[in-house]
């Protein structure tokens, strides 16, 4: 764990894949969508809406696009010759809002523990995701100084671009020396760390697969005083 806490005023979580186990939540989240459409197969082309626009954000990253919140429905809309709204109205109910029932139990263990950890050490806790992160955090349970989406009007990009960690730095007034970032997928958010110098954590599988977060508490304690 080569997290050097001596001067972190400031930490950034990624949020799917790193305050919850994001392949939990998608069992638990196909079993909900084959009860559902099992009894509403004349709707079963949600499913692939839901597909196509996976897809579509995820080449997002790689070739970036202004006005993300729009071009992401319009996108996926064109693939599927379906309307935007169509697109947004689907994604929001199962990809948004469905989930928001699984999260607490699909949380990391200790990540709440943590949260508290760093509140103590009057350390600052920021949220940068690629999608809207508001109503997750609150149905873990988990409160953060600031809320950051990739899609928000001051950001418009996606990681590995860093704008999403420069302009949480700006509003702290933190430099990036006083900054960590912690994320799940090292082409995306160890990148955008890395491209404006930022020390970061990738969390790896043998992580997700124990106490990371409650040995982390400890760690941070233990150094901070």
């Amino acid at each position: 764990m080569n997290i050097n806490w001596n001067n972190v005023e400031l930490v950034i979580f990624d949020v799917d894949g790193t305050l919850y186990d994001q392949s939990r939540l998608r069992k638990k989240m196909g079993r909900t969508l084959i009860g559902h459409y099992m009894f509403r197969p004349w709707s079963a082309y949600d499913l692939q809406i839901i597909r196509v626009f996976r897809k579509e954000r995820e080449l997002m990253n790689f070739n970036p696009v202004k006005n993300i919140e729009n071009a992401q429905y319009e996108l996926c809309a064109k693939k599927i010759k379906a309307p935007a709204e169509n697109v947004k109205k689907v994604v929001e109910k199962w990809m948004y809002q469905a989930p928001l029932q699984y999260l607490q139990e699909c949380s990391f263990p200790g990540v709440r523990d943590f949260f508290v950890s760093l509140k103590k050490q009057n350390i600052k806790i920021a949220i940068y995701s690629d999608y809207p992160a508001k109503e997750k955090l609150q149905a873990m349970g988990l409160e953060a100084d600031m809320i950051v989406s990739s899609t928000d009007k001051e950001v418009d990009s996606l990681k590995p671009s860093p704008n999403g960690l420069t302009y949480i730095m700006k509003n702290f007034n933190f430099p990036v020396e006083k900054c960590l970032f912690i994320g799940d997928r090292d082409e995306l958010d160890g990148e955008c760390a890395r491209k404006i110098g930022m020390q970061y954590y990738i969390l790896s599988n043998d992580d997700k697969r124990s106490d990371f977060y409650k040995a982390l508490a400890k760690t941070v304690i233990k150094n901070k005083n």
